[in-house]
């Protein structure tokens, strides 16, 4: 009888150990709103970016991304919110082209990865949800407002072919990652910088860009070397195929550039029409992105954030 009364206490003991476990992991680390971010929210974020990034899961590795895990999921929280608002439906198609892009056409292995991990891939999931909806949201609110003058197109355009027999083209991918203008930036585009190196461009892109061209590795395509920004065209002809310029630091972001290719070809030779779409699709992306940053900031401000 003491034996069962001594098993019996002992299970209780333990279970009360496990909620206090689910506790920390669950504790609340601070509200945006009416929305929280736990514990788990965090951790779950950070496993996944490492395991995604292939690398070690250490605590060392843990503690470079708490920073910018926070960040991600505060952002997250304020398109929740935003997007609450509207009747908005997720494209899974899209959802499902980038799953496979990042695992290499496994999502069942990555699915298995996460679990064995210990992540929930659910959590991931309604993420990219977040994510792809809020990019349909920032088309949908301002592609109205984007107005791209055609003469000035057709000019620019007349420019760079007016008094040329032959034409420079850069094929061109590109990261861009937002800091804050605190001592942690340096510590991001070091972060950023090793990830190239260890990882490649595209993957790195694909996990850390910003930019709208995330999804597609960061490629921007081919660009006619006189259409870019002086500071852009002065770092990309510094560089050769296959590298990778310094970062083009900004007031709010760091911008990272691969050169992939690069060709010389006749004025008569050239894609007119090919070439004016890229200009104009360059210029709406910026844009975009732009309109993006400018109003999570602005939904951030006006926000409660209690941590």
């Amino acid at each position: 009888m003491t034996k069962k009364i001594l098993f019996f206490f002992l299970i209780i003991i333990l279970l009360n150990f496990q909620n206090i476990f689910a506790k920390v992991e669950n504790n609340i680390v601070l509200k945006v709103e009416n929305e929280i971010i736990t514990n788990f929210e965090i951790k779950n974020k950070i496993i996944a970016t490492l395991i995604l990034a292939n690398q070690e899961v250490n605590q060392s590795n843990i503690n470079k991304l708490k920073k910018q895990a926070l960040d991600y999921l505060i952002k997250q929280k304020l398109k929740k919110i935003e997007l609450s608002k509207y009747n908005l439906k997720v494209d899974q198609k899209k959802i499902t082209s980038y799953l496979n892009s990042i695992s290499l056409n496994n999502i069942n292995g990555l699915k298995e990865k996460f679990s064995n991990s210990g992540i929930d891939f659910q959590l991931f999931y309604e993420e990219l949800e977040t994510d792809f909806l809020w990019q349909k949201y920032i088309y949908q609110v301002y592609s109205k407002k984007i107005e791209i003058d055609e003469k000035n197109i057709n000019q620019e355009l007349e420019n760079l072919l007016q008094n040329q027999t032959n034409i420079e083209q850069f094929r061109i991918s590109e990261i861009e990652i937002s800091l804050n203008n605190d001592l942690n930036d340096q510590n991001k585009i070091i972060n950023i910088q090793e990830q190239i190196n260890k990882y490649g461009f595209e993957t790195t892109a694909v996990k850390y860009s910003i930019s709208s061209t995330a999804s597609n590795k960061g490629d921007l395509g081919w660009l006619n070397a006189k259409s870019l920004n002086k500071k852009i065209f002065n770092l990309v002809t510094k560089i050769k195929v296959g590298e990778v310029t310094e970062p083009l630091i900004t007031s709010n972001s760091a911008l990272f550039l691969k050169l992939n290719d690069k060709k010389i070809s006749k004025v008569e030779n050239v894609n007119i029409d090919e070439l004016k779409i890229n200009l104009i699709n360059r210029k709406k992306n910026e844009m975009f992105n732009l309109y993006s940053r400018s109003l999570l900031s602005k939904l951030k401000n006006n926000s409660l954030i209690e941590y």
